[in-house]
């Protein structure tokens, strides 16, 4: 067992030759090589700065036996540092590292230097009016022109200003402007110009100050919302507004409608997140009221109002310190009286604590307290506070007179990258004024900005870094004023390295046991856990799956019943935290696991016609390797016996079963699975010979025969027929055949019946049939055009007469499109394929198109009656009264009336008079529908009366 563990770490990558220092002209081609031995042939590849290098661009590898190359092209001095050759086997693996030197870094640099971007003449800080343009211009040198950004506080302008707000030009010789149009105050700030090109780049930077003109001031309307917000005495109160759009808007805070400027009490800003923020510092009561936040462009203007209230504090001073104002290198004196002799009280300038010394006297007697401030400086301005151990406090505003009248901050806080900005404002202009940092003199440059305006005096430290971090100080004549810079570094975030000391230990059966150590930079990017990924071996899949994932842990054992399937599985792990996760660590071995399976599916009998195929199959809970017996004899894959294993399922498939199997066990055995089943050769099933489509549809005109005709495999195999799922049995004009393989059905003559589907089922196949039995077409024989034209006397019979076939089609007459219908004066008969219609006396109105119509057919008549007839016109007006009169010869003769050859009954609305030998028919309100034909009949004679409805009339829909 020692020799041969010694055997596989004898496997493992080494170096025969490390790899040697490599040294190049710059633009030439470099070479690293080094000679790996290792038994697999292992796996290599180059690395730059914990990044593997691609084969691809200036980047070539390849093989020479054992000696493994990196070449890259037109090497240059940024190619110049470390490279790591690492090699990989299923052994073990091992590293070393290269360097390359690119000489001709000199000359290169000298090229680079004086191609890359600088600045001839820098932008100049510029002050301009509310509304007037302001205009920035720069001179610049670079091969090739580079291209150039500006940037206002360190946002692009685009993102804050709308297009026609700014103007970004090029002239001949090298000169780049921006332009500003119509300055309002937020345009105010620090502006930047950065250029850059292929070698390098360039920053330079300007101010630009807004005078506030005058700003219009909308007090807020009853429908302005007014929030609440309460702070106890002392204590800062902060108000955020936030609001967007383009161009940028111009905040104003104000107070019971006074406008509210930066000063001690009072801090006016936008912080990171876009918010316009006024913070009250060290509330009184007089800082009680209404606060509203106006913000307006040319879009409009827009309102935000919150009311303070300060609330006083349980215990209360008797005496409360005073503001004073104070002259510089004068003594200040502040006093105030607390409740009891016994309270101490603590002295604050602002945020920092005061200890009693050679600049602070501090005296107590009885309950009256006082701080002293001897050689008053400007920094000595600000907000001094006498606090009670409850919490209550006395706040006074100290102003300190002389010549700086607008002193810096205590400290400026700024983030890599950003500006830092500071302004001062002295009482005269034209004073010698001068700017340190750690008490060294600054001179302005391209990042370092020094401006004045009259009496204001503006430092800009441009794109800073922590190395500017500092006390910056202003002096003028005897006067100084200072502020704390602090350059924050900002915190990159990075994933955490990956671990180390990966080990496996196989020596316990079907388990391994793997465990890691932490990285070394745990503390600068610590893991927050550990995701341990298995690839399965052999299977042609290089994906890689998530096994488990562990917190704290640094070690983990893998069971067999933790994988899917049995096979070879490696294992990989890798270091995650909130910012992502390391590079993958391999560990150095594989092992065999078999998991725990379980029969979800069993074998089931098989019952299969000779000469087909059987198949069995089995699903386990997880996949393993088995195999298959039939009749206790191992079964091998060759061309009868085919095995497939799909993850957790199994089968088997024996081709073209014999009778001799019939009764034969199929067994499958695995890692702690037994399962069998029997198989069952059933008798060759019957079937039927194919029929084609034609042959299967039949289209049978009634009378004549149906034969539905089929063959079997079998010519004892037993058919019943069917029609319509009912069974058929031999009877008179339907016989059911039998003879050899032939089957057939066949019915004499064809009725209309007879249509359906007919199925012959033969129990292990069913052919079918579609019967459909054709009606043949109704028709008229022919019939000569004048005898389908009529003309007669009126009061003669008339007798319109057609043939028909077949003798029983069905038939319909029709007058004018309208459908007629035997009743007195008009018979319809029937008689064999004859049909008739027959008037017995005509009259007027029986004159026009008669049709006699089959479903198929049709045969038309034109009848004319002629005779001497009493005919009237008549016009009536909508709405008026119909009246039409006649006379008879005998007062006792009846009469009737008809409309369009329909007789009249009396209705509502309408009215029949008799009157001795004067006949009416009344219609007290005409409408259109009353227009028409209108007879009066008598055994003697008829008259007739055409109508026609004059008037308005209206559709309504």
């Amino acid at each position: 067992g020692k020799n041969a563990a010694m055997d596989v770490f004898g496997g493992a990558p080494r170096f025969l030759a490390y790899p040697r220092p490599v040294v190049v002209q710059s633009g030439t081609d470099a070479v690293l090589k080094c000679q790996i031995g290792g038994d697999p042939r292992p796996a290599v590849i180059w690395e730059r700065n914990n990044e593997k290098i691609h084969p691809e661009g200036r980047y070539r590898v390849f093989e020479d036996g054992n000696v493994y190359n990196l070449i890259i092209s037109a090497v240059n001095t940024e190619d110049s540092g470390q490279y790591i050759c690492k090699a990989k086997n299923s052994i073990g693996e091992t590293y070393a590292a290269a360097t390359l030197k690119v000489e001709g870094e000199a000359q290169e640099m000298e090229f680079r230097e004086e191609n890359k971007p600088r600045f001839l003449i820098k932008p100049l800080s510029t002050r301009v009016g509310r509304g007037e343009d302001a205009v920035f211009s720069c001179k610049l040198w670079g091969n090739p022109k580079p291209e150039v950004i500006w940037e206002k506080d360190g946002k692009k302008l685009n993102e804050i200003f709308e297009s026609t707000h700014f103007n970004v030009g090029y002239q001949d010789g090298g000169w780049f402007q921006l332009k500003i149009f119509k300055a309002r105050a937020p345009d105010g700030g620090v502006y930047t110009c950065k250029a850059r090109n292929e070698f390098g780049e360039s920053l330079a930077g300007a101010v630009l100050l807004v005078d506030a003109g005058k700003q219009r001031y909308d007090s807020p309307s009853k429908s302005t919302k007014v929030k609440m917000f309460a702070v106890t005495e002392g204590k800062h109160a902060k108000f955020r507004c936030f609001v967007t759009g383009k161009p940028k808007p111009e905040i104003i805070w104000r107070k019971d409608g006074r406008l509210i400027l930066s000063g001690r009490r009072y801090l006016l800003y936008e912080d990171r997140e876009g918010y316009f923020t006024l913070k009250v510092l060290y509330c009184k009561q007089k800082d009680n009221g209404v606060y509203v936040c106006a913000a307006s462009n040319t879009a409009g203007q827009t309102l935000s109002a919150v009311h303070l209230s300060v609330k006083e504090p349980l215990v209360r001073f008797k005496q409360p310190l005073i503001d004073l104002e104070v002259w510089e290198r004068d003594l200040a004196i502040l006093e105030c009286e607390v409740p009891e002799d016994s309270v101490p009280i603590t002295w604050y300038l602002e945020d920092r604590r005061l200890q009693p010394g050679a600049k602070y006297g501090m005296e107590e007697w009885g309950t009256k307290r006082r701080l002293t401030i001897r050689d008053i400086g400007v920094d000595d301005d600000g907000i001094y506070l006498c606090e009670m151990p409850d919490g209550g406090r006395s706040i006074a505003e100290v102003a300190v007179k002389g010549t700086i009248m607008r002193k810096l901050p205590r400290k400026v806080d700024v983030l890599e990258g950003e500006n830092a900005a500071f302004c001062v404002e002295v009482e005269k202009e034209e004073m010698d004024i001068h700017w340190y940092k750690e008490g060294i003199e600054l001179r302005e440059t391209h990042q370092t900005i020094l401006k004045s305006f009259g009496r204001t005096h503006i430092l800009v430290f441009v794109n800073t870094m922590p190395q500017d971090s500092g006390l910056v100080t202003f002096l003028v004549g005897r006067s100084k004023t200072s502020s704390q810079l602090r350059v924050k570094c900002r915190v990159i975030h990075c994933p955490p390295s990956c671990p180390v000391g990966v080990q496996i230990n196989t020596e316990r059966a079907n388990a391994a046991l793997l465990s890691w150590v932490p990285p070394q930079d745990t503390r600068k990017n610590p893991p927050s856990g550990y995701v341990l990924e298995r690839q399965e071996v052999g299977t042609g899949s290089q994906e890689w799956l998530q096994c488990l994932t562990t917190d704290s842990a640094t070690s983990v054992e893998i069971l067999g019943d933790s994988v899917p399937c049995e096979a070879d599985y490696r294992f990989r792990i890798c270091s995650v935290n909130k910012y992502g996760k390391s590079n993958n660590v391999e560990f150095p071995k594989t092992v065999h696991l078999v998991p725990v399976a379980r029969i979800q599916a069993p074998l089931q009998d098989a019952l299969v016609p000779e000469g087909q195929d059987a198949l069995f199959s089995i699903e386990l809970s997880s996949s393993v390797i088995g195999t298959w017996f039939l009749n206790g004899t191992q079964l091998q894959e060759d061309e009868r016996f085919s095995m497939r294993r799909s993850r957790s399922h199994q089968s088997l498939r024996i081709r073209g079963v014999r009778d001799i199997e019939n009764g034969a066990e199929i067994t499958f055995i695995a890692y702690g699975i037994r399962d069998s089943a029997a198989l069952y050769i059933q008798a060759p099933l019957v079937k039927f010979s194919h029929l084609s489509e034609m042959d299967r549809n039949k289209f049978v005109e009634i009378g004549n025969p149906i034969v539905l005709y089929c063959e079997l495999s079998d010519p004892a195999a037993p058919v019943h027929w069917y029609k319509n799922g009912v069974e058929l049995q031999t009877m008179e004009g339907l016989h059911i055949q039998s003879e050899g393989t032939m089957r057939r059905i066949v019915i004499q003559s064809a009725e209309f019946s007879h249509s359906g589907v007919y199925c012959c089922d033969a129990i292990d196949d069913v052919i079918r049939f579609n019967v459909e039995v054709e009606v043949p077409p109704m028709k008229f024989a022919h019939i000569p055009e004048e005898m389908r034209t009529k003309s007669i006397e009126a009061g003669c019979p008339l007798v319109l007469q057609c043939v028909v076939s077949p003798s029983e089609a069905e038939v319909a007459w029709y007058k004018d499109e309208i459908l007629l219908i035997s009743n007195s004066g008009l018979e319809i008969q029937s008689d064999g394929d004859v049909r008739k219609l027959v008037i017995q006396s005509t009259e007027l109105h029986h004159s026009g198109v008669y049709r006699c119509t089959t479903q198929d057919d049709a045969v038309e008549f034109q009848v004319d009656i002629k005779g001497d007839f009493s005919l009237f016109s008549c016009s009536f007006e909508v709405g008026k009264p119909l009246e039409l009169e006649c006379e008879v010869a005998d007062t006792s003769v009846p009469v009737c009336w008809y409309k369009d050859g329909r007789k009249l009954l009396i209705q509502n609305g309408w009215d029949v008079q008799s009157s001795g030998m004067t006949r009416k028919l009344i219609i007290p309100s005409a409408e259109l529908l009353h227009s028409g034909l209108y007879s009066c009949e008598t055994s003697g004679g008829t008259i007739h009366f055409t109508v026609d409805i004059e008037g308005d009339f209206y559709s309504t829909f």
